[in-house]
């Protein structure tokens, strides 16, 4: 018996990344998957999206576990397309217990800037409520909903030194920030029918959103043209543990934790895994 045996998981952005191991790790305790991604670049991101390839992949990965997978392209800012990925996944799964909103992009210098801005909000904000929102109808008793988050959402923006000059960056921030308190408010209209709401927030994890040409000169200002190896070493400074990333895997383990019974009293929960990053910025409060 799996932690998970016998659900049914819907996971957004499940093509590559942290979305395809979440999707895995809950196949291999023992969940069914209704999986998708828009499987198609972002202009206004400077590093490509997953292909339609990956999420072929992630369906071969979880098929590997014995389980079922419903894998659709489909583009979170789109309502109506998630709701038709639920329903065609329900349709041949049978039910829906656990939400996973997990697409997301990370357009830091992004171009237009405004551009930037406004598709970072639609789909890590927007998107995420989308997903929830057409997944909603269909949750009972029991039901698990986790929403990816980011240690951004806890960085301190009292003083901003340039406003406007990275909307893409700021928009990324304030998206996370944004469905961190969406989630709070959810898990109190949810908590007396007895369906869970948290959110897990990473710090820099090891995926793509993190291994590109733009992120690596958000670390590294000082440098025009920083490699992998000269932004890891800035990586870092983000982390109170000394070291410059973690893996998809550490944030899936929390995930298939959240989805569990093992967490059937934890709701409304803003569950870093973050290596201590909150603590390099905040004293403790209650």
């Amino acid at each position: 018996m799996g932690r998970v045996d016998g659900k049914i998981a819907f996971v957004t952005g499940a093509a590559r990344g942290q979305g395809r191991s979440h999707a895995v790790r809950l196949a291999e305790e023992g969940a069914d998957i209704i999986a998708v991604d828009l499987c198609r670049d972002i202009a206004s991101a400077k590093y490509p999206m997953a292909s339609p390839d990956d999420l072929k992949e992630t369906a071969r990965l979880v098929e590997e576990h014995d389980r079922r997978i419903v894998a659709i392209e489909a583009d979170v800012r789109e309502r109506g397309e998630l709701r038709a990925a639920v329903a065609d996944g329900i349709r041949e799964l049978g039910s829906l217990d656990i939400v996973v909103a997990q697409a997301g992009i990370a357009p830091m210098a992004g171009e237009p800037p405004m551009q930037a801005w406004a598709d970072v909000i639609d789909i890590n904000l927007g998107g995420a409520i989308n997903a929830i929102h057409a997944a909603l109808p269909h949750l009972g008793e029991g039901a698990s909903i986790i929403a990816t988050g980011s240690v951004a959402a806890f960085m301190p923006n009292e003083v901003v030194a340039s406003p406007g000059q990275d909307p893409g960056g700021s928009g990324y921030s304030y998206a996370k920030r944004s469905l961190s308190d969406y989630i709070h408010e959810l898990a109190r209209a949810l908590a007396p029918r007895r369906i869970r709401a948290n959110a897990v927030h990473p710090t820099n994890v090891n995926t793509d959103m993190l291994h590109n040409d733009a992120m690596y000169r958000m670390f590294r200002p000082d440098l025009e043209q920083p490699t992998r190896d000269e932004a890891e070493l800035a990586f870092h400074s983000q982390q109170a543990m000394p070291l410059p990333y973690v893996e998809p895997v550490d944030i899936s383990n929390a995930v298939v934790y959240l989805a569990s019974d093992e967490a059937r009293y934890v709701t409304g929960m803003q569950l870093r895994v973050d290596a201590g990053s909150y603590l390099k910025f905040h004293a403790f409060h209650v």
